[in-house]
C-alpha cells in the first residue's frame, strides 16, 4: 500500500500516511489520493466551526466560574481545542498537486 488514510482521534478526521514518496507515485494514483484528500479537506471548516462553538461555550462557563481549580481546567480545555483548530488549519492549507512526470 502506497498511501493510507488513518483516522486521527484528536482531530476527528482521516490523515494521509505515505509509504511511498509522492513523486514516486503514478499520476493516476496521485489523482485518486487528491480526490480522497479533497473530500476529507472539505469537512475541515465544519469541524473547526464545531470546535469554535465548544470554545465559546467553555469561555461562557469560564466567565461565570468561581472555583479556581475548575477555571484552570476550563482554560486547559480551551487551549487544547485551540490547538486542535490550529492543527486543522495547517492540514486544510495542505494542497498538494500532481507531479508533472
Amino acid at each position: 500500500m502506497d498511501v493510507e488514510f488513518v483516522y486521527d482521534e484528536r482531530l476527528k478526521i482521516s490523515l494521509p500516511r505515505f509509504h511511498t514518496a509522492w513523486d514516486e507515485l503514478e499520476e493516476i494514483r496521485q489523482a485518486q489520493i487528491l480526490r480522497m484528500w479533497e473530500e476529507i479537506r472539505g469537512n475541515i471548516p465544519e469541524r473547526i466551526k464545531e470546535l469554535e462553538e465548544l470554545i465559546n461555550e467553555k469561555n461562557a462557563a469560564l466567565s461565570e466560574e468561581m472555583n479556581f481549580e475548575h477555571s484552570c481546567l476550563l482554560n486547559t480545555e480551551i487551549a487544547e481545542l485551540a490547538s486542535i483548530i490550529n492543527d486543522l488549519w495547517i492540514w486544510f492549507r495542505l494542497n498538494p498537486s500532481l507531479s508533472k512526470g
